[in-house]
């Protein structure tokens, strides 16, 4: 079996004054680190949303432009756009072979568009995908719960935790943020 490139942790936080979304650099093939500083995070929509990707890199890239498409297809609606592409995810025999995952994050949501096509809205506006997602969600709860530190600040300490713990996760960290 061919090995696939892959593209590993990346964690959002919605806040009432700001949203962040922040992924780390590292890039594996199999059980090798072949780059350190990719870059998994894009402000689209006029930088109104953000948008994150764990996963086969390419198949990633090509989710992040369907969903930019919908995104302007439903005029910035991101949970309308979320829902049409889970459904032609679902349905398209093309689309249903991609391995990856996106995250994102506007001023009103967070949500996380699975592999299977599903569209998750987590009710305390947390998201995280990737190898090293479930170690920087749970550093983003207890920040977010036991601080006032602004999105940024957030996701910044939840990816440096998970660069800490998990082998596929790096500390050459990228956010993106959105100041409302």
């Amino acid at each position: 079996m061919a090995q696939r490139l892959r593209s590993t942790t990346i964690v959002g936080v919605v806040t009432p004054t700001s949203a962040a979304l922040g992924g780390d650099g590292q890039v594996t093939l199999g059980n090798t680190v072949v780059k350190n500083n990719a870059l998994k995070i894009r402000k689209i929509m006029n930088g109104s949303v953000l948008c994150g990707f764990a996963g086969a890199s390419a198949d990633a890239f090509t989710l992040m432009e369907r969903f930019e498409d919908k995104l302007e297809q439903y005029r910035g609606n991101v949970s309308r756009a979320a829902v049409e592409m889970a459904k032609e995810w679902r349905t398209d025999k093309y689309l249903r072979k991609l391995e990856a995952m996106l995250a994102v994050v506007s001023k009103d949501t967070a949500l996380i568009i699975s592999g299977s096509g599903d569209v998750i809205e987590p009710a305390d506006k947390i998201v995280a995908i990737g190898s090293g997602g479930m170690y920087a969600l749970a550093a983003a709860k207890m920040l977010k719960k036991h601080t006032e530190f602004a999105a940024k600040e957030v996701v910044s300490e939840a990816l440096q935790t998970a660069s800490e713990i998990c082998i596929y996760t790096n500390d050459q960290i990228n956010i993106e943020t959105i100041e409302f």
